[in-house]
């Protein structure tokens, strides 16, 4: 690998140069190295989304006698820089915090911004470190555009948060944020550019290979067994600390924030269980950046359940609604239900948030209204999940897959549609996406009702509509039940982002998954084997070599389905065309 490694940086390095003079007739006279270098600089910037910003700061290196010869170099300059002004931020938004010149108009947008950004700092430093440790190109660039994507993703939300906002100090933090932030954009934007003479993950995509209740390989090996096993079942993979949390009192704590705020903080070598016993659990959880490798057991999502009720309409950031937060990296949860019980009428109200890198999430409930599961960030997993909304009730930037889950669309208020998805990806180099794979898409019983009424008005439901320009997302093998708009997408402001966007359905079946009258957007695709294999887990949750040790079962994979039933049989099942069985290998 190194050997590959050094000839494709000797190749990025060439690239690089647009003068006539090979590098070796460069490196043998001092008095050209500065020109070439200033072509270089200019060679790499022009493709970026932000050419001057990048060309003035590169230009700077040069005058501290930097050597940039190679996309690694000139990635982790920019990097340097971003983090360099990423820092001034920091302390702009803690001013922010502790005046009175940004008043809010929604609770937590100052502390939205304070936490996100926190966040975005410890990414880029992350990204940095992957690059000067790493020998694989395709593994550091994955990560790092993971990284990356992950902090433009914070911007977007802080803004949001901020757009109600006022005061005097609201410009001069909004506009901080935008300059700090094109430095991040150009600093995704090298990175990429690292792909393209790299190593890629085209050998495990050629191989075609489904992985039959295997685990996308994110974790270490001793985790795999934990979300299989039974509650109070002796785990010997187990090497941190084991809680227990029961509403009657008879476990180590009564609420969970109790033993989440008990749990090591900074534990990034072991995972910390907590086992939440029968009971419902009116609380709003967070767990926080510095609370990592959290994994969340249940005594089944029929019966575990946490719920709250914060909302926008009472208040609250979308992003600040959630009943369970999560931002500490390497969560796991199963058999627990997660609800928002706000209702329809309040809007967005979160059920559950995840801003948490390499999350798991196995046979779990989330419900809500709008906006119930708000994927916001880095890579996650989703697998035998129910999930019920109304208006973009999976929305986010995250690179998430869902597998062999139940997608319900649910009554909305008078006058709204349903749309399933509202992805966000704004920039064409970040590496998320929304993939739904093996599942089933059906509307619970009142919107069905209301539907097949001669009384009622019908309500319109459609898979997906593009929050931003480079929204994307695909379903792959699921069914689609006769609920869904044939034309199965919408816009969501005009014409805005219907030929940069990526939608796609792949061999779908079921009564509301014909093609024929699907929109003619130039970003609408009906996907061959080919374009499908690029969002099963090994593609768009990139390095899952960490699900490989949980117990998370995954496909790997994609197949032709000839599986068809009634909506009975649909409603709760997924349809999944092979049996599956548990690999612990």
């Amino acid at each position: 690998m190194a050997s590959f490694l050094f000839k494709t940086l000797i190749l990025l390095s060439a690239i690089l140069f647009t003068s006539s003079s090979s590098s070796s007739s460069l490196s043998s006279s001092s008095l050209n190295i500065n020109a070439a270098q200033v072509e270089s600089i200019r060679s790499v910037c022009k493709s970026t989304p932000y050419p001057d910003v990048c060309y003035n700061s590169m230009k700077l290196s040069i005058s501290i006698n930097l050597n940039l010869t190679t996309l690694i170099d000139f990635a982790l300059q920019s990097l340097n820089i971003a983090a360099k002004e990423a820092g001034k931020l920091t302390d702009l938004i803690l001013e922010a915090g502790n005046s009175q010149q940004i008043v809010e108009k929604q609770r937590g947008a100052i502390q939205d911004c304070k936490e996100l950004h926190q966040i975005s700092v410890s990414t880029i430093q992350k990204c940095m470190s992957r690059i000067h440790q790493t020998t694989v190109v395709s593994h550091m660039v994955s990560d790092a555009k993971a990284y990356l994507s992950a902090a433009l993703t914070n911007k977007n939300t802080c803004l949001e948060g901020l757009e109600s906002a006022t005061g005097p100090l609201k410009p001069v933090l909004v506009n901080g944020l935008v300059s700090t932030y094109n430095l991040v954009s150009n600093s995704l934007s090298i990175v990429s550019k690292m792909q393209e003479g790299g190593q890629t993950h085209q050998e495990e995509k050629s191989n075609g290979g489904r992985r039959l209740m295997g685990f996308p390989v994110w974790m270490k090996r001793r985790d795999r067994r934990l979300l299989e096993l039974g509650v109070g079942e002796k785990n010997e993979y187990a090497t941190g600390d084991e809680l227990t949390v029961a509403a009657d009192g008879t476990g180590n704590f009564k609420t969970i924030t109790e033993a989440i705020n008990f749990a090591p903080n900074n534990s990034y070598d072991v995972r910390t269980i907590i086992y939440v016993r029968e009971g419902v659990y009116q609380e709003n959880v967070e767990i926080p950046s510095y609370k990592p490798n959290i994994v969340l057991l249940g005594d089944g999502a029929d019966v575990t359940m946490v719920t709250g009720n914060r909302s926008v309409g009472d208040g609250w950031t979308t992003f600040r609604s959630a009943t369970l937060a999560v931002s500490g990296d390497g969560f796991m949860a199963r058999d627990i239900t997660f609800e928002n019980t706000a209702g329809p009428e309040k809007h967005q109200a979160v059920a559950l948030r995840v801003n948490a890198d390499l999350t798991a999430v196995y046979r779990c409930v989330i419900n809500g209204y709008q906006d119930t599961l708000y994927v916001h960030s880095f890579r996650q997993f989703y697998r035998e999940c129910d999930i019920s909304g109304t208006v973009d009730f999976i929305f986010g930037n995250a690179a998430v897959v869902f597998q062999a889950s139940t997608i319900i669309a649910r009554l909305p208020l008078p006058g709204q549609f349903n749309a399933i998805t509202a992805q966000s990806r704004d920039n064409s180099e970040e590496n998320t996406g929304i993939s739904i794979q093996n599942c089933s898409i059906v509307a619970s019983d009142d919107l069905y009702n209301n539907n097949n009424s001669t009384t009622s008005n019908t309500i319109k439901s459609y898979l997906g509509r593009p929050w931003r320009i480079y929204s994307r997302t695909v379903y792959l093998e699921s069914y689609i039940d006769d609920f869904i708009d044939p034309a199965g997408w919408i816009e969501w402001s005009g014409e805005l982002g219907l030929d940069t966007l990526y939608y796609g359905e792949y061999d779908n079946s079921g009564p509301g998954s014909g093609v024929e009258n699907r929109v003619t957007w130039p970003g609408y695709h009906v996907m061959d084997y080919d374009e499908a294999s690029n969002f099963i887990v090994s593609q768009l949750i990139t390095g899952d070599e960490w699900l490989d040790s949980t117990s998370v079962p995954y496909d790997n994979g994609v197949w032709h389905m000839y599986v068809y039933y009634g909506r009975e049989n649909a409603t709760r099942s997924c349809v999944v065309a092979c049996t599956c069985r548990s690999d612990t290998a």
